[in-house]
């Protein structure tokens, strides 16, 4: 079962996460960047995060670890984000990368979160998942290239996408009241 995650602080940083130098660190990534409210910064450059495997296994979770590093897929209807009703901001687990705003959320019936955009287009990439003996659009967070889930053109209006997220790559962060 996944459970929802603690924090110590709603206001996340990008340019304090500390990047390995194990390749790859010199890589500029433009992003937009939000604030901890969920408001908008802004385009900003940033250096892609890169990790050693043995770094990324000492800072998440094994759930975190084997959905957001190695693509493993939550079990639908065991966490709770897919029922979330605050209003906030999902940010990647790994990162803190904005990806999804709780204003696209939507009840997709699966069991996971569902989103019909993401926060900013600039904030993921997609590519092609021919895994499982099937062809998907795998969604990755730009900065640190986590595995989020696959994004499917039966979502609702006015995209038409379900951008179908796994909770275990994701943090939630509530907008202060």
């Amino acid at each position: 079962m996944i459970v929802p995650l603690a924090l110590g602080s709603a206001g996340v940083v990008l340019s304090q996460i500390g990047c390995s130098t194990s390749g790859g660190e010199n890589i500029d990534v433009t992003i937009v960047d939000f604030d901890g409210a969920g408001r908008k910064l802004g385009r900003a450059v940033h250096k892609k995060v890169v990790r050693s495997d043995g770094d990324w296994r000492r800072q998440l979770t094994p759930a975190q670890y084997w959905s957001a590093r190695r693509g493993s897929t939550d079990t639908p209807f065991t966490g709770t984000y897919y029922q979330l009703e605050t209003a906030g901001v999902f940010r990647c687990v790994c990162c803190g990368n904005a990806l999804f705003s709780s204003s696209t959320k939507f009840d997709s019936g699966t069991g996971w979160p569902s989103f019909s955009a993401p926060v900013a287009a600039e904030n993921i990439r997609t590519q092609t998942d021919n895994s499982l003996s099937m062809e998907r659009v795998e969604v990755l967070c730009r900065l640190c290239d986590a595995h989020l889930g696959h994004v499917f053109d039966d979502g609702p209006p006015p995209t038409g996408l379900r951008y179908c997220i796994n909770e275990s790559a994701l943090r939630f962060i509530p907008i202060p009241s």
